[in-house]
């Protein structure tokens, strides 16, 4: 099991986090990913400063519309544009087709900007790439 940690600090996260939460100051946000990396930095670092509107992950479905996930609004991937979002913050390890995905396809004719919410380094990023 990955030591998200270990993994956080190796990738300098507590640095990147800080400008993201100045990047994001009064920008709706949409976390997309409700996985174990999402789950330890939300138990292990303050997100109050970020204005998320809701959780989404593809394991949500109609069922779980009128629920929360830790404590925010569970969103369904197909209807994060309608809240229309200033961004969609991606919460996963490997990130790069997500962020081409809802750049190119879902949020095309929208303002909405994707970006990770843990950013890796250059070289994992190409073998992330290259791996497909």
């Amino acid at each position: 099991m990955l030591d998200y940690k270990e993994y956080l600090n190796n990738i300098g996260f507590e640095k990147y986090f800080q400008k993201l939460k100045r990047k994001l100051k009064n920008k709706s946000i949409v976390i997309y990913g409700a996985g174990e990396l999402f789950k330890y930095i939300n138990k292990n670092y303050n997100l109050s400063d970020l204005n998320i509107i809701g959780v989404s992950d593809l394991r949500f479905h109609n069922d779980d519309k009128n629920k929360d996930f830790m404590g925010y609004k569970i969103i369904l991937k197909d209807e994060i544009v309608d809240y229309k979002p200033d961004y969609v913050v991606v919460a996963t390890l490997k990130y790069i087709s997500i962020v081409e995905n809802f750049t190119v396809n879902l949020f095309d004719k929208t303002k909405i900007k994707t970006i990770p919410l843990a950013k890796r380094k250059l070289w994992d990023l190409i073998k992330e790439i290259w791996e497909g």
